[in-house]
Formats: structure tokens, C-alpha cells, sequence
């Protein structure tokens, strides 16, 4: 995992409080399903759900993940394709492969990889 500090997530307590807690990945790092054969390379990281209810919806009742932990964004592959995903915490590990990963939008965000992190490019000015 990367260096870079994460973004943090609150949840309430039962008293109602909140309760901040780090992201466990950031930006950059390569990731894999817990479940599913996937793995990605992070680009975004949501402190707690911010997608559509009908998206949650559509996630099987008995393994939907809840909506107050970090959700990530990532330029996801598998053995067939590559594409867009967005994955709960409590379904992610670290992708310990040492393997490159093959989406093509990784060239236009990220520089090759240092230690098996990918590090963001610099924006470019307008």
C-alpha cells in the first residue's frame, strides 16, 4: 500500500456519535476481489457509499455490503476484459502478485508502478 494518506470514513455510533476510521487502501494501490476473480488498480476512493440506491439494490440482499465503510473506485481486469468497478472495503484485499496490471486507462492516470504502486500522474495545466 501506498504512503499517501486515505481518505477517512465516519460512521455513527448508536448514541450517535461518529466514528472516523482511515480507508484501508488509497490511490494507486492494486487491490483484488475478495470473492470474485478480479483485481484493480485504485482511482478514487469514496469515504463511505455514494452510488445509487438502485445500484445497492441490485447486490443480492445476503452478501450487500453496508454504506458506511470506504467504497473504491477502480480500473479493474479479469481474465477476459477490463473495465470500471466499484467495490466496497469489506470486499477488497491487497493484490500481492507483483503483477502488472493491463486496463488501458492506466496510461493516461498512472505511472508505472514503484514497489507495486501506481502513482498519479501530474495534471496538466489548461
Amino acid at each position: 500500500m501506498s504512503n499517501t494518506t486515505a481518505p477517512v470514513a465516519a460512521s455513527a455510533t448508536p448514541s450517535g456519535a461518529f466514528e472516523f476510521r482511515q480507508a484501508k487502501f488509497t490511490i494507486g494501490d492494486v487491490v483484488k476481489h475478495r470473492v470474485f476473480p478480479f483485481r484493480g488498480v485504485v482511482f478514487d476512493v469514496d469515504p463511505v457509499f455514494d452510488n445509487t440506491e438502485e445500484w445497492l439494490a441490485s447486490i443480492p440482499e445476503d452478501v450487500r455490503p453496508h454504506k458506511d465503510q470506504p467504497f473504491y473506485h477502480l480500473l479493474a481486469e479479469n481474465a477476459e476484459t477490463t473495465y470500471v468497478a466499484y467495490v466496497s472495503e469489506q470486499n477488497l484485499l491487497p493484490d500481492e502478485t507483483g503483477e502488472p496490471c493491463r486496463h488501458p486507462l492506466l496510461r493516461e492516470m498512472f505511472m508505472s508502478p514503484k514497489r507495486g504502486v501506481y502513482r498519479m500522474k501530474a495534471m496538466k495545466p489548461n
